[in-house]
């Protein structure tokens, strides 16, 4: 990982343009190749990036430094630096991954089991599906043996719609798979989160946590 905090302004060019003035920011450059834009306040999150995969190019022209990322489909973010405060690489090793709570495990466990939970005639291929990007939670077939990939939360917000786009973004790109749908499933999912996923072509479920652990489960029946 290489973290530079410097003086920038950054333009954003392809579906939107959009434009950060010069300030002071920290600028993340990721193994896998993402870019990232962050201040120091106001959010956890960027206030831009570029997902991989993209190819980034350094050029100098009287005497400052310009970054241009360019993405599969010619999108651009574009970084003019004007002075560099720090510039460092750090190798962090490989990630162990997401260790979830008790109450999302348990969700994508029971799911797992009662797969048919997404519909009628969907099997399980597999939990904790591998992808250089993290595991997918669940990956399914539905009765024309199309690929479902499956993302559990406990609460689903924007983030998790996220995640599982960039999911959908790189199995699409594997020919034994695509086409791939996705599921967002959570016991809650907010209206942000669902528009989101909605307008991206990915399904939403919300899970009952208590009737999963139920299903099937005779001595909890009261008749």
């Amino acid at each position: 990982m290489r973290l530079v905090i410097a003086r920038c302004s950054v333009d954003y060019v392809g579906r939107l343009t959009a434009h950060l003035p010069l300030a002071t920011r920290l600028l993340v450059v990721k193994a896998d190749g993402s870019v990232l834009v962050h201040s120091d306040g106001g959010s956890y999150k960027p206030l831009n990036w570029m997902s991989p995969p993209c190819l980034l190019r350094e050029s100098v022209t009287d005497g400052s430094a310009t970054w241009t990322v360019t993405n599969r489909v010619g999108e651009q973010l574009i970084i003019t630096i004007e002075a560099v405060l720090h510039d460092s690489a750090h190798d962090l090793g490989v990630d162990p991954g997401l260790v979830k709570d008790g109450v999302e495990a348990h969700l994508q466990k029971l799911l797992a089991e009662h797969i048919h939970t997404l519909g009628a005639g969907y099997r399980l291929v597999r939990r904790e599906y591998p992808t250089p990007i993290g595991p997918v939670d669940i990956m399914a077939r539905d009765p024309n043996g199309v690929a479902v990939a499956v993302e559990i939360k406990r609460r689903g917000e924007i983030d998790g719609v996220e995640q599982l786009t960039r999911y959908l973004e790189l199995l699409n790109r594997d020919p034994l798979l695509a086409p791939v749908r996705g599921v967002f499933a959570a016991q809650e999912i907010k209206p942000q989160a669902r528009t989101l996923a909605e307008d991206r072509g990915i399904a939403c479920l919300v899970l009952d946590y208590d009737l999963l652990r139920g299903i099937d489960n005779i001595e909890d029946r009261l008749f």
